[in-house]
């Protein structure tokens, strides 16, 4: 984290699946005195979980701060936010529908909150995307839904751990659809949203993207798939010609095994376990979701919701903490971005003189 003398930035924070290690990963995050320096937490919850949780991680000198609304938090505390103040029953490890429609309240408390202004980023704990689901809740889970929000068609669901950063063109879809899924123009608007976030959400001036084949070996000149050939590679030339900067078609093993992923800014893979896994394997605990595309910040830690080790005190909050920190260098970035867009030559000769 860079050094910044602005004032706290004001972090919603969805409390997730109340059954899972959501509170307890927030709250190993935030008894960190230094975190309330950075940030003014709101985490939109239940009272009466973070109470629980807090008793059982045996967490005597440290508790949240109660408000009603969001923009009456206060500095260098854990404000929570409390969405709901019925009888709960809480069974850490199992799945209740009670706990996916509070996950979804929460959400859409928060996310209403965010596009008011009255919290600056949004971190989602984990939820499960069963659970949530009802006539009014309908989507495979956080992104989608913010997605619409925002009204936006198009976005990236983006892997970050410090100069890894991998996307994917295709989602949560079942491997034999995701050859029928590409196309030359999905892969095309991936890139630009991925060159985009680099730019404003990153800080890179000529981001460098490399580009992952489908089939093995990259399709070794068509003669393991077409793919390659009639589809990644046209968009490929159709980015550069648009002044991105992207390369490929390389083939994934290679790629990650040799470690050729170093010298690029991000990567694109093709479809979800193609790049997830390599991803894990280089940064499990430290990896942070980010979706890229979108006009608000929203980052997530990229495990779920844990439930074989809900309760236990066993969970790692590593990844949560990084996407709290990753929310706030890319709100800070973006606001450098604007600012250096405005005015490029003002903005320059001030950075010259803060030298």
């Amino acid at each position: 984290m860079s050094e910044n003398n602005e004032a706290p930035i004001r972090i919603g924070i969805t409390h997730g699946d109340y059954n899972g290690i959501g509170y307890e990963v927030i709250i190993k995050t935030f008894v960190e005195h230094g975190m309330l320096e950075l940030c003014t937490p709101v985490v939109y919850g239940l009272h009466k979980a973070a109470t629980f949780y807090r008793k059982q991680l045996q967490v005597n000198d440290w508790s949240f701060f109660g408000v009603h609304e969001a923009e009456k938090a206060a500095k260098h505390h854990c404000n929570l936010l409390s969405i709901n103040d019925n009888e709960l029953d809480i069974q850490p490890g199992n799945v209740t529908q009670h706990a996916g429609n509070m996950a979804v309240v929460a959400l859409e408390k928060a996310t209403n909150d965010l596009i008011a202004g009255k919290i600056d980023v949004l971190v989602t704990a984990p939820i499960n995307k069963h659970n949530v689901q009802s006539e009014k809740f309908k989507f495979p889970g956080h992104t989608e839904f913010l997605a619409e929000k925002a009204g936006v068609k198009d976005f990236l669901m983006l892997l970050v751990s410090g100069n890894l950063r991998v996307g994917t063109v295709t989602g949560h879809i079942p491997i034999q659809s995701v050859a029928q899924t590409l196309s030359t123009e999905r892969i095309l608007s991936k890139l630009r949203i991925l060159n985009q976030s680099l730019l404003q959400d990153f800080g890179i001036r000529k981001p460098r993207i490399a580009v992952l084949g489908l089939n093995p070996h990259a399709g070794d000149n068509g003669l393991i798939g077409q793919e390659e050939k009639n589809i990644i590679l046209p968009a490929i030339e159709k980015a550069q010609n648009e002044g991105i900067l992207a390369l490929g078609p390389y083939a994934a093993d290679g790629f990650f095994g040799g470690g050729s992923w170093v010298k690029f800014d991000a990567i694109l893979a093709m479809y979800h376990d193609q790049g997830l896994i390599p991803f894990k394997s280089i940064a499990f605990h430290s990896g942070v979701n980010f979706t890229a595309g979108l006009p608000f910040i929203r980052t997530s830690p990229d495990h779920g919701t844990g439930y074989d080790i809900a309760g236990k005190n066993q969970a790692d909050p590593s990844s949560i903490r990084e996407a709290v920190y990753l929310a706030i260098d890319i709100y800070r970035q973006r606001k450098l971005f604007r600012e250096i867009s405005a005015n490029p030559l003002q903005q320059l000769q001030k950075r010259e003189r803060e030298r």
